[in-house]
């Protein structure tokens, strides 16, 4: 497999103006434990091996303060600083030990189309539980571009990551053997389109929807398997209207893959999945993907 410099996606931090109603909602129906608390920010865990994977930060709106990948080594992590900066990248914060409950050095950077991206590398770990119908780690975060090409260059040339596959509206971008760790999807503006949360199995995606609509969260788009990436998905749209995705079964890749183009994933006309049973998405998951900006202060 390559030797991408980033080792794995690791974890998202979103700001919510109501922290204590996320913290119950992603803790009580969405599956994840409450692993910290640090200056204001409550970190939550999945059952998988990272120490975190999404952080809940007081906001007066909903909005993507960061996302966080973890690097090979600590010569890739430093090399990944220069190299950002060298394409233009706004530094928030430096080289230097990092102050979260995670621990590990980390240094921030803001990409010229203005997502925040934290990496770290040395960060802590826990062991790993597989627990029928809760989320294992993040899968992928979804980014919304007003200009994809130049973004997706932009993860390849700079960041080492490799073009999976492409499809007419969204590049697939990879960094392990995961299919894909970032999707950049065409839009009219920058932020975030969604999140995705790996779950042990297409039974614990199918149980853990079926908690989702028990506390009134309906299924915004799925069951039904993707396109690029083989995966399985079932989306929501959070209470504060992010938009947040169940997923199992993601395609593992090496160097033998070939790229597809937009021309191979197409499907029949009114099907939106392989399986050709997901409904159409609805209008308002559509709308949350449009609505959730990059935090814009610095973080």
């Amino acid at each position: 497999m390559s030797d991408f410099p980033v080792a794995a996606l690791r974890s998202v931090e979103i700001t919510t103006p109501h922290l204590a109603g996320s913290v119950e909602f992603y803790t009580a129906v969405w599956g994840l434990d409450v692993a910290a608390e640090a200056d204001g920010t409550v970190y939550l865990a999945a059952t998988g091996s990272d120490f975190h994977v999404l952080e809940l930060t007081p906001g007066e709106a909903t909005s993507l303060r960061k996302v966080s990948f973890r690097t090979r080594s600590h010569e890739d992590l430093h090399r990944l600083f220069d190299r950002t900066r060298q394409a233009g990248c706004e530094v928030i914060s430096s080289l230097a030990p990092s102050r979260a409950p995670s621990g590990g050095e980390s240094f921030v950077v803001r990409e010229p189309q203005g997502c925040a991206m934290e990496f770290v590398h040395g960060d802590r770990t826990k062991p790993a539980r597989v627990i029928a119908d809760r989320p294992e780690r993040l899968a992928h975060v979804n980014i919304n571009s007003a200009d994809v090409e130049k973004l997706s260059a932009f993860y390849q040339d700079v960041l080492g990551f490799r073009l999976s596959d492409r499809s007419k509206l969204m590049a697939f971008l990879c960094c392990n053997s995961d299919h894909h760790a970032i999707v950049l999807a065409e839009a009219p503006r920058n932020g975030l389109n969604h999140v995705a949360f790996l779950m042990p199995d297409l039974e614990s995606v199918m149980r853990g929807s079926g908690r989702m609509i028990d506390h009134g969260h309906p299924i915004g788009w799925g069951v039904g398997r993707h396109g690029p990436g083989d995966n399985v998905f079932a989306y929501f749209v959070d209470p504060t209207g992010a938009v947040i995705e169940y997923t199992a079964e993601v395609l593992q890749i090496d160097d033998s893959y070939v790229a597809k183009g937009p021309g191979d994933w197409v499907w029949p006309p009114g099907r939106t999945d392989q399986w050709g049973i997901a409904p159409p998405k609805s209008e308002a998951c559509k709308a949350a993907q449009l609505s959730v900006p990059f935090t814009t202060a610095p973080t």
